[in-house]
């Protein structure tokens, strides 16, 4: 963990807090998770908390565009000693590559993506996750400016709609956790 927080420093990369990733773990062990997609693979810093709370023969599929991210995560799991079969990572854009997976097929959903994709990859979660699932998206805090009437950049938007539509929609069971940088989560009716 240590490393892939360093390397993710080097590299510029935010990752999720200490805080952020126990609840990470809680939720894909309190949902039994075999089945999960991260969206934003990073360092692999997020991945090791979510096969920490993971089922052992869970598989972990975690998708970037960057490659160099994905050489750094793929090596990170192995020295955190998650064996290869443990993982599936793949390279491309999230957009491109969430129409490919299989409906209903999934525990658990982690979006830690641009906020501009927010909205495509949490409708994208609710036809991947079975019932019961959980969606987890970073960032719901907008950087401390969520509840800032005055704050009207386009992430801030962005994430707003994101957890007014979360919040009305009639498919989940949403709350906001306050660890880190904000976990909007919510259970797949």
């Amino acid at each position: 963990m240590q490393t892939a927080r360093a390397l993710a420093h080097e590299l510029g990369l935010p990752c999720v807090s200490p805080g952020a990733g126990s609840v990470l773990s809680l939720l894909a062990a309190a949902g039994s998770a075999k089945a999960v997609v991260e969206i934003g693979t990073g360092t692999g810093v997020s991945g090791i908390w979510l096969l920490r709370g993971m089922r052992p023969d869970g598989v972990l599929t975690t998708i970037d565009v960057e490659h160099e991210h994905q050489r750094i995560a793929r090596r990170i799991f192995l020295e955190a000693g998650y064996a290869s079969s443990r993982t599936r990572i793949i390279s491309g854009r999230s957009l491109d590559v969430l129409p490919r997976l299989a409906d209903g097929a999934y525990d658990l959903i982690f979006v830690d993506a641009d906020t501009t994709e927010f909205e495509a990859c949490t409708a994208a979660a609710l036809r991947l996750l079975r019932p019961g699932g959980i969606l987890i998206v970073n960032g719901a805090h907008a950087n401390g400016r969520i509840s800032d009437p005055s704050a009207r950049d386009v992430d801030t938007l962005t994430i707003r709609e994101t957890v007014k539509a979360i919040r009305e929609s009639e498919d989940w069971i949403p709350a906001i956790i306050p660890s880190g940088a904000g976990l909007l989560t919510a259970v797949k009716r």
